[in-house]
C-alpha cells in the first residue's frame, strides 16, 4: 500500500511516498481504507518538532483526522462495523498510522459511523477543528457541558479568526446551538467567510476597534471568548468579557507567551481555560465526538464556500504540497484525496 512517512522532523521534503505492507488491526483495532485525509497545524507542528534533522523512529505517517471505510475489525470489536463509512480522529497521536496512506490501524474508540450523505470531505474535515472548538465553547464555569439547539440560548461568544479552520467550526457549533456570535477578522474576504458560517456579527480587526464594536453588540460584555491570538489579544479579551466569563485558548498564534490582565481578569471572576485536543480530558472528547455527529445528523454544520470553508485538495503524492499549504496559512480546509 502507499504511505506518506517521515523518518526525522523537519521542512515538509521530509515526507517521502513508500510502499509498505497492508497492516493488520490488532486488538481493540480497526482498519480504515481511507478516502481522505485531513490536513492541520498540529501535523505540520508535530512533523517539525522542536528541531530539525530528531530522528525519528518508527516511522510516522502523518494527520490525525480522515475519513474513509471499515476494511477489517481486529479481536474484540464487532465485525458489524465491516463496512461501514467512518470519520477518524486522533490517529497518529502517539502512534505511527497518521491518515495520509491508503490505509491507517485506528483505535476502536477514535472512529465515528458516518452519517448518510454527509461525505467524506466533512468526515476528514471534523477531528482537530470541531473537537476543539467544542472544547472552547463548553469550558465556562456554569457550562454547557453539552452543544445542541438551545444550548447556548442568550449568551454571547466572540471567536477570534472566524474564518480559520477551528474558528469555522466554533461559529458553526455555536449557531447551531443558538448563541450571539461575534468574530474577528482581518480583511473583507474573511469577513464573508465568516458571515457564510453563521457569525451574526463580524468586526474587522484591521479597521475597528474591536471592544467598542463588542460593547456596542453586548455592553455588559460576552460570556464566551474561542481565542487563537493570546498573545496579541489578551487585553482586549479582558476588556470584552462579562463576569464569569471564559477565555478559551487553543493556538499560540502571535508568539508563545502572553500577559495576563490581571486585575481586569480578577474583577470579572474570568476563566482563562488552555485547550489542546490531546490532553484534554477523555469525557469533554467523548461528549464532543457525540455532538458533533448529532450536528452532522441535523446538517447543521458542512464544509465548502457556502459555510465559510474553502476546499484545497491535494493528491497523495503531494502531501507535501498540502503540508506546506496549510503551514503558509491557506484560508479554508486542506484535504488529501487519498482516493476518489
Amino acid at each position: 500500500m502507499r504511505s506518506i512517512a517521515y523518518t526525522r522532523t523537519g521542512d515538509p521534503d521530509v515526507l517521502q511516498l513508500i510502499d509498505v505492507p497492508v497492516p493488520e488491526p490488532g486488538p481493540g483495532e480497526v482498519r480504515v481504507r481511507l478516502r481522505r485525509s485531513g490536513v492541520n497545524p498540529t501535523d505540520w507542528k508535530s512533523r517539525r518538532g522542536s528541531a530539525p534533522g530528531q530522528p525519528v523512529d518508527p516511522p510516522q505517517t502523518p494527520n490525525q483526522d480522515g475519513a474513509g471505510v471499515v476494511d477489517a475489525v481486529g479481536q474484540g470489536v464487532s465485525e458489524a462495523l465491516h463496512g461501514l463509512d467512518v470519520w477518524v480522529w486522533e490517529a497518529a497521536y502517539q502512534r505511527p498510522w497518521g491518515t495520509a496512506a491508503d490505509y491507517a490501524l485506528v483505535r476502536e474508540n477514535r472512529i465515528v459511523l458516518l452519517p448518510a450523505g454527509a461525505g467524506f470531505d466533512l468526515g476528514a474535515a471534523l477531528g482537530v477543528p470541531f473537537i476543539t472548538a467544542h472544547r472552547c465553547l463548553t469550558v465556562a464555569e456554569e457550562g454547557p457541558l453539552r452543544l445542541g439547539p438551545g444550548t447556548l440560548q442568550g449568551r454571547t461568544v466572540v471567536v477570534a479568526g472566524g474564518a480559520g479552520a477551528v474558528g469555522n467550526a466554533a461559529i458553526q457549533l455555536a449557531r447551531w446551538s443558538d448563541a450571539t456570535v461575534i468574530t474577528t477578522v482581518s480583511s473583507p474576504q474573511k469577513a464573508q467567510l465568516a458571515a457564510a458560517a453563521g457569525a451574526d456579527h463580524v468586526i474587522d480587526y484591521r479597521q475597528q476597534d474591536v471592544v467598542a464594536e463588542v460593547h456596542k453588540i453586548v455592553p455588559n460584555g460576552v460570556d464566551s471568548i474561542v481565542e487563537v491570538n493570546p498573545a496579541q489579544n489578551a487585553a482586549i479579551d479582558a476588556q470584552i468579557l462579562a463576569p464569569n466569563g471564559a477565555v478559551a485558548l487553543y493556538a499560540d498564534n502571535g508568539g508563545p507567551e502572553m500577559t495576563l490582565p490581571v486585575r481586569a481578569s480578577m474583577i470579572r471572576n474570568a476563566r482563562w481555560q488552555f485547550v489542546l485536543l490531546y490532553t484534554a480530558p477523555a469525557e469533554a472528547k467523548t461528549r464532543a465526538v457525540e455532538d458533533i455527529n448529532a450536528a452532522v445528523l441535523d446538517r447543521a454544520v458542512g464544509v465548502g464556500e457556502a459555510v465559510g470553508l474553502p476546499m484545497h485538495h491535494f493528491p497523495l503524492e503531494q502531501t507535501a504540497q498540502a503540508h506546506d499549504a496549510v503551514e503558509r496559512g491557506a484560508v479554508g480546509k486542506v484535504l488529501i484525496d487519498v482516493e476518489g
